[in-house]
C-alpha cells in the first residue's frame, strides 16, 4: 500500500514536470517564432511621397505637361511650382539660403547656374545620366546639368517680315530702318536677355566692354519698348507694335507651330550665342530625394525625345538615338561664336548693371 502511494506521488510529480517542460518548450518555440519573423519577412518597398517645390523659368504649358507625366510615375508626390525668370530664381535662392523653401531649379541659364554653384546654393551629386552630358554643358562638381541648348536668334512677325526681308545678322539691327520696330523683353529679370546682351558685349571684346556698351546704345536707339514679361512681348509683336525682337529658338518654334502667333526666326549669319539651359537641385532642399527623382525623370530618353517632338527642345544628352528625333532637329545647323562662359558669368552682373544705369533709354539722346 505504501509502495503504491509512493509510486502515485512519483507519477503525479513526473507528469507535472513533463507538462512544465512542455510549456517551457512551447514558450521557447513561440518566442523564437516571434523573434525570427522580422528577419525572414520581406518588407514592402517604400513608395516615394511627400512634396516637391520647383522654381522654374520654363513655359507653363510644358511645365504642367511634364509634371502630369511625373505624377503618373510618382502619384504620391505633391508637386508645386512657381514660374519666374532665371535671374529671379537666383535671387530667391540667395534670399532663402539659410532656410531653403524650394527643392529644384528648372530652367536656368548657364551663367546664372555657375553663379549659383559658386555661391554654394546648389546640391552636389552625380545622377545616372551624367556621363552622357558633355563637360561644357555641366558643372564639373555635379551641381548643375544642362538640359537643353537654346540658340539665341532674331525673332520676326511673319505677317510683316520674311526670312529674307528681316535683319540677317546682329549688326543689321543697328540700321536706322529698324528704328521703333524692335521690341525687347525686360532685360534684367530675364536670363535669356541677360545672356544675349552680355554676349553682344563679349563679341565686341570682353576686355573692352565700352565697345559693347556703344553697340547696345545703338540698339537702344532702335528699340521701341522693353516689355514687362514674355507674354507682353508676344502680344505686342502680334499686334505689330514692333516687328523684330531677340529671343530663343525653342520658344519661337513652339509659338509658331502650336499657337496662332505669327512668329518666325532668322538665324544670324555670323552665328548665335547658344545658351545652355540647365537644372539643379537646391542645396539643403527640404525634399531632396524627390528633387533628385525629378531630375532623373527629366533626362529619361523617352521624355527627352517626347519634349523634342512636342516642345522643340534641343537635348544636351549625346546618347539619344537620332532616328527617334524629329525632322526639324535633324535639319538643324547650329553655328555659334566662341564664348568663355566663366568670364560671362563673372562679368554679367557688372555689365548689366552698367547697361541699366548708363545705356538703357539713352540711345535717342
Amino acid at each position: 500500500m505504501k509502495k503504491r502511494w509512493i509510486f502515485g506521488i512519483f507519477f503525479v510529480f513526473s507528469f507535472l514536470l513533463l507538462a512544465a517542460c512542455s510549456d517551457d518548450d512551447s514558450s521557447k518555440e513561440t518566442n523564437t517564432t516571434e523573434e525570427t519573423t522580422p528577419d525572414t519577412a520581406t518588407p514592402e518597398e517604400s513608395t516615394p511621397s511627400g512634396k516637391l517645390v520647383i522654381y522654374t523659368g520654363r513655359d507653363e504649358g510644358l511645365v504642367q505637361g511634364v509634371i502630369e507625366r511625373f505624377n503618373e510615375k510618382y502619384p504620391d508626390i505633391e508637386v508645386e511650382y512657381l514660374t519666374m525668370g532665371a535671374q529671379q530664381i537666383l535671387e530667391r535662392l540667395r534670399a532663402e539660403k539659410a532656410n531653403p523653401q524650394g527643392d529644384f531649379w528648372w530652367g536656368g541659364t548657364q551663367s546664372a547656374l555657375i553663379v549659383g554653384a559658386n555661391e554654394d546654393l546648389l546640391h552636389e551629386w552625380e545622377p545616372s545620366f551624367a556621363a552622357s552630358i558633355e563637360d561644357t554643358h555641366k558643372d564639373p562638381q555635379g551641381r548643375w546639368f544642362g538640359e537643353m541648348l537654346l540658340p539665341e536668334v532674331i525673332m520676326i512677325n511673319s505677317n510683316v517680315l520674311s526670312k529674307e526681308t528681316g535683319p540677317q545678322d546682329w549688326d543689321d539691327l543697328l540700321d536706322p530702318k529698324w528704328k521703333d520696330q524692335i521690341l525687347i523683353r525686360g532685360v534684367l529679370a530675364s536670363g535669356t536677355m541677360r545672356t544675349i546682351y552680355s554676349s553682344m558685349i563679349y563679341r565686341q571684346g570682353a576686355d573692352t566692354p565700352e565697345k559693347g556698351y556703344d553697340w547696345l546704345l545703338k540698339l537702344d536707339a532702335n528699340t521701341k519698348e522693353y516689355t514687362q514679361d514674355p507674354n507682353q512681348l508676344y502680344l505686342k509683336l502680334t499686334r505689330q507694335e514692333g516687328t523684330v525682337s531677340l529671343w530663343n529658338l525653342q520658344d519661337i518654334l513652339l509659338k509658331k507651330h502650336t499657337t496662332d502667333y505669327p512668329f518666325d526666326y532668322i538665324y544670324p549669319k555670323s552665328g548665335a550665342p547658344i545658351l545652355v539651359d540647365g537644372v539643379a537641385v537646391v542645396k539643403n532642399a527640404p525634399n531632396l530625394e524627390n528633387a533628385q527623382l525629378f531630375m532623373e525623370f527629366l533626362f529619361e530618353e523617352e521624355l527627352v525625345t517626347e519634349l523634342a517632338q512636342e516642345y522643340y527642345q534641343i537635348p544636351t544628352r549625346t546618347d539619344i538615338d537620332l532616328e527617334a528625333m524629329p525632322d526639324w532637329f535633324k535639319e538643324l545647323d547650329l553655328k555659334t561664336f566662341d564664348i568663355d562662359w566663366e568670364v560671362m558669368s563673372e562679368k554679367e552682373a557688372e555689365w548689366m548693371e552698367y547697361w541699366d544705369t548708363n545705356v538703357k533709354g539713352r540711345g535717342g539722346n
